[in-house]
């Protein structure tokens, strides 16, 4: 205001008159050059640092509703209507963890076969209906749970409901469908032989786990099991799994529980409910001591490299402060693991690390891709920093961590389907129905001491199983050199068995 004051002053003459000519004019644009040029001045950012972030947000969703059918089958409602869509994902307690021991893979095909044909409908026939509704409808099959997914217009609901039911409920299992997928998977396992990655994973599973242990054991199957399935397999787990008692429907969307549970009830009302099918599982044991497994690729460009131990269960009391420990070891672009090998070093595209959580145990894992010529070195700086970890963190990076986290938390709540993929682990792990609204306020409460203190519980650099497929003739000299521990050289053949045969029966 007193700007604008003293520009309507120098447009006046003495006296109150108002000054005319080109005497005026001047003088009224001097003064708008020392006004802008002093509101300019007076703006400039200061550069020299970053901003400082203002509080972190929370987060907050609308309530979790639940509900029951009449054959008990419970119902997950979390209301979402500003797009009119709606996700329906049906989860199912049952998966790769309840394969016999000869028959891996099973739960795995089940699944993958329960849309290639369901009620009165063919693979294709379903595949058309599913598509003129515009709609999605998948299947998968985890460790411990699967799902049938449906995302759909909810002026479509009525419409998709039923062929979901179909999928869930009454999956027919063609003997021809099943026999393109049997070589499809024969394929896959055949392409495993060229793959180090695909070596590199079965080969760090059943190093920590062992070859009878579900989390050992690759869930496609292997050639024998895979070559011996027949319908009747897959209808004998079906049975046993998919049923009213052991599954729970969420649902995600433009809903409302008043309209949308009678369509549940007419779809999914009549599914028959046996007692939960009970598994359990021996716990797996700890590495006892560090050792190295080299798978040779002869002429690889690249070693795969895979460090890891037994980790923690999804329920421990140190989740929170172990997701805070492993994002500043190698759960983030900003790591240490990705700073040293990618940004300091040169070795690799990124390298980073990171925790299982399931129902038992899984693994932690920490591994990159490197060039064969610095495999040595690249191992060296990994177990540096395994060891570096064991130590407390700066102030500052246990805050970029812990805001990394709450910051980019909210981004997994953006639509129907992600809203529904987080409501699942809720309904799997019987998590608190606040947990997603305390979540922000769980891990900002973190300290430096309770990252120590996991790091030291969960992480010792002298017990990991550290894998590496690469080429030994180029890489194996420097590895022993490093005196980590034994080597133990492996073939391909060793890890995943001779190339499959890979043709139908059918």
């Amino acid at each position: 205001m007193r700007h604008a004051a003293s520009i309507q002053q120098c447009i006046q003459a003495p006296g109150g008159k108002a000054a005319s000519g080109k005497s005026s004019i001047l003088a009224f644009f001097l003064m708008l050059a020392v006004f802008v040029s002093g509101t300019v001045h007076a703006q400039v950012p200061d550069r020299k640092s970053p901003p400082a972030l203002g509080p972190t947000p929370l987060l907050r969703l609308p309530a979790i509703q639940r509900f029951q059918l009449s054959n008990g089958l419970p119902v997950v409602i979390m209301e979402k209507h500003n797009v009119p869509v709606v996700q329906v994902n049906l989860l199912v307690n049952a998966g790769s963890a309840m394969d016999a021991n000869n028959k891996s893979g099973l739960a795995s095909l089940t699944v993958d076969m329960m849309d290639e044909g369901a009620g009165q409908r063919d693979a294709l026939e379903l595949a058309d209906a599913i598509d003129f509704l515009g709609a999605s409808i998948r299947t998968n099959a985890g460790m411990h749970t699967s799902s049938i997914t449906l995302h759909t217009p909810l002026g479509k609901i009525d419409e998709a409901l039923p062929l979901m039911a179909d999928i869930a409920m009454r999956p027919t299992f063609p003997a021809t469908e099943l026999g393109r997928k049997q070589k499809e998977r024969l394929t896959t396992l055949l392409q495993w032989h060229d793959e180090p990655r695909a070596i590199a994973s079965v080969l760090f599973n059943r190093t920590l786990f062992g070859a009878q242990h579900p989390y050992g054991i690759p869930t496609l199957g292997s050639e024998r099991s895979i070559h011996a399935f027949v319908v009747d397999d897959l209808r004998k787990f079906h049975s046993l799994f998919f049923h009213a008692g052991n599954a729970t429907i969420v649902v995600v969307g433009d809903v409302v529980p008043q309209t949308i549970l009678p369509k549940f009830e007419a779809a999914f009302g009549s599914w028959g409910r046996k007692p939960a099918s009970k598994a359990s599982w021996t716990r797996p044991k700890q590495v006892r001591q560090r050792q190295i497994y080299l798978v040779d690729k002869p002429e690889a460009a690249q070693s795969e490299i895979r460090i890891g131990r037994i980790g923690a269960e999804r329920l421990t009391e140190d989740y929170f402060p172990l997701v805070v420990m492993n994002t500043i070891l190698g759960g983030s672009f900003t790591s240490r693991l990705n700073q040293n090998l990618r940004e300091q070093h040169g070795y690799t595209y990124g390298a980073g690390s990171s925790f299982d959580f399931r129902l038992l145990p899984g693994p932690f894992l920490a591994g990159s891709a490197v060039q064969s010529a610095v495999t040595d070195k690249a191992l060296t700086e990994f177990m540096n920093e395994l060891t570096r970890i064991l130590q407390p963190s700066s102030d500052e990076e246990l805050t970029r961590a812990k805001n990394y986290l709450a910051l980019r938390y909210p981004r997994s709540f953006q639509t129907a389907s992600q809203i529904a993929g987080e409501l699942g682990e809720v309904v799997t792990y019987s998590l608190p129905d606040d947990y997603f609204n305390t979540y922000v306020q769980r891990v900002l409460s973190v300290t430096k001491e309770d990252v120590v203190r996991v790091a030291k519980k969960y992480l010792d650099p002298e017990a990991v199983a550290i894998i590496i497929v690469g080429d030994r003739k180029v890489i194996e000299k420097g590895l022993r050199d490093l005196n980590l521990g034994p080597v133990n050289n492996l073939s391909i053949e060793d890890v995943l068995g001779k190339p499959p045969v890979v043709e139908s029966k059918n």
